[in-house]
This record gives C-alpha cells, structure tokens and sequence, in this order.
C-alpha cells in the first residue's frame, strides 16, 4: 500500500480519536471518503471485525498490513496513547515515502533510457540485417544478376550483440523491481537503497523504544521484519548477544555487511538514550540516502545515458562503414 495514503489516513484516524468518535465508527467514516484499493479493503474489513465484538489485537492479526503498524498500534493502545501513536506512526511512514518516492524517480529515469536505447538498437539491427542479408542470411544479390562478397555470419551475428546485450539488462532490472524476494534482497545492496533501508530501520527502532518498549521486543520485531536477508540475520546475532546477557549496546551491535561503524557508533554514542541515538542515525541516513540520490541523478544518470547512447552510435557507424564498402565495391563492377 502506498505510504502516503497510508500516512494521512493515519493522521485522519488520530484527529477523529481525539475528537472522541469510537474507533469502528471512524474507521467507516474514512472507507466511505477512500477510494478503491487494498488499505481501504483491508480497513472496512478491520471494521466489520470490529463490530462483531472482535478484540483488536485479533482483528489487526487477521488484516494485510504492515507487521511493525500493527505492534506499534497495540502499543499505543496499552500506553492509552492511541491518537498519540497514530500520529508518529503517520509522520514515521511520511518520511519514509519521501525516500522512497525519490528512490522510485531514480529508478524509472534509467529505466526509460535503457527501454528507448533497446528499442533503436534493435530497429537499427533489423534494418541491417534487412539490408545485408539474403535468404540463406550471407550472399548479397544485385539487380545486375552478379553476386557481392559473402557477409560472415560471425558479423551478422556480433552486429547483434549490443541489442541481446541491452534486452537482457532490460529484464534482469525489470525482474529487480518486480520479483518480491530479490528486491527484499537487493534493497540491502544497491548503496542509496541501503541507506534508506538504514534511515527506515532506525526510525523504527526509535519509534519502537520511545513509546515504552525494551531493546529485546524492539529487535526482536526488526528482525522477524528482515527475516530472509542479511540485516535479518545481523539483528538476530544483535537479539541473541542481548539475550546471552550484553546489555550494552556497543557489546550486543557489531559492524557488518549491512550496519556500518558509523550507524553503531550514532547509537552507542547516546549512552542510555537508545532512543535519541535511534533517532539520530535515522536523520543521518535519511540524509545520506538523499544525497545519493541526488548524486545519482546529477551525475551516474547523465553518464548513463551517454554509455549507453554510445553503443547505438558505434552500432550505426559499423552499418555507416558496411554500406560505404558496399558502395565502394558496386563502383568497382
């Protein structure tokens, strides 16, 4: 579901609490002004399990939403802070579409160039082959009746290589956007994604322990989130050096793959306060993660585009080359 939908149905919800209207009542209130989609299906049916009588914490179980909203949600509601958690939750899943909009930006624009760079290199392919090729794919025929110089079909087939080689770019960044495993695990590599990763994760972890939590529940909750990629596995090794009795967090978090010194180091060096560390590494890497971008777009896009652009124009000077030879021997007959 999208975040920022999420996010202001949220602060709606939170504002209508407050107001002091019941919660079933609120939630049909919101899913009548919704448009059609996932969350709002999921809302109306979280508000018809809760008319039946069903407690919340079962009602949220049973819905598709995100696994974290949820244990936030029953900790607001044990805190008697439910408005109160709904709003940072909204601010929370703000800032996080906010990264990730402008991830998706830096995605799309590539994408474009390497989808337009394929579609004319293989017209420019298939005009070449339209050209130099016969039916048996190597004799040139001339209306004179005389016959040209066989064309090698090792150069039939090379010309096609800058075509088969942007195709299947082509899919494996499609197949990177759309396959759901190999994004969960990509998005911990690719350097602007993981920082993001990073800001989202802090935020989290901030959010999780300024509302009361301990550091056990609250890494416990990240890495049953991560489960099945490497800051999954770094935070259950985090999970059981606490459990083994390392209360400190410069003894339980050690730098790895996936968390850097510097993001331990932003925590450690908050002393007691997990939480304002938490916080503090979610301002750094949000901040990273925006800069890369940026970067991205300014520089690693252009560059890009250029790479790319080259191999049409070597494409077509190797076309350019063959009809001049072409030329040159018809002038010759």
């Amino acid at each position: 579901m999208k975040h920022d939908e999420f996010a202001f149905f949220n602060q709606q919800l939170a504002a209508m609490l407050r107001e002091g209207l019941p919660l079933e009542g609120s939630l049909r209130q919101l899913c009548a002004n919704m448009g059609r989609g996932q969350l709002r299906s999921e809302l109306q049916l979280l508000e018809a399990d809760l008319a039946r009588g069903t407690p919340l914490k079962t009602a949220m179980a049973a819905r598709k939403l995100p696994g974290f909203y949820v244990q936030m949600v029953e900790v607001g509601v044990a805190s008697n802070d439910l408005p109160g958690m709904l709003v940072t939750l909204a601010d929370h899943y703000q800032r996080t579409n906010l990264v990730w909009t402008r991830l998706k930006g830096l995605m799309v624009y590539p994408l474009l160039v390497l989808a337009t760079t394929f579609v004319v290199s293989a017209f420019i392919s298939i005009v070449f082959m339209s050209l130099f090729s016969g039916s048996d794919m190597a004799i040139i025929s001339f209306p004179s009746g005389t016959t040209g110089p066989a064309i090698p079909p090792v150069l039939l087939v090379n010309f096609w290589a800058p075509p088969v080689f942007l195709g299947l770019l082509l899919v494996l960044t499609v197949l990177m956007l759309t396959v759901p495993w190999l994004r969960r695990e990509l998005r911990w590599r690719l350097p602007a994604f993981k920082e993001a990763n990073l800001a989202q994760l802090a935020s989290a972890m901030w959010l999780a322990l300024k509302n009361g939590g301990n550091l056990s529940d609250a890494l416990k909750l990240m890495r049953d989130l991560e489960a099945g990629n490497k800051a999954g596995r770094e935070l259950a090794a985090w999970h059981d050096r606490l459990a083994q009795g390392r209360g400190k967090f410069s003894e339980l978090a050690r730098p790895g793959n996936v968390f850097p010194p510097l993001f331990i180091w932003l925590v450690t060096n908050s002393g007691e306060d997990l939480a304002g560390g938490f916080e503090r590494a979610a301002e750094i890497y949000s901040a990273r993660a925006t800069h890369r971008i940026e970067m991205f777009l300014f520089a690693a896009l252009p560059f890009s585009v250029v790479a790319l652009g080259s191999m049409v124009v070597c494409q077509a000077l190797t076309m350019a080359g063959m009809l001049g030879n072409l030329l040159n021997w018809l002038s010759l007959i």
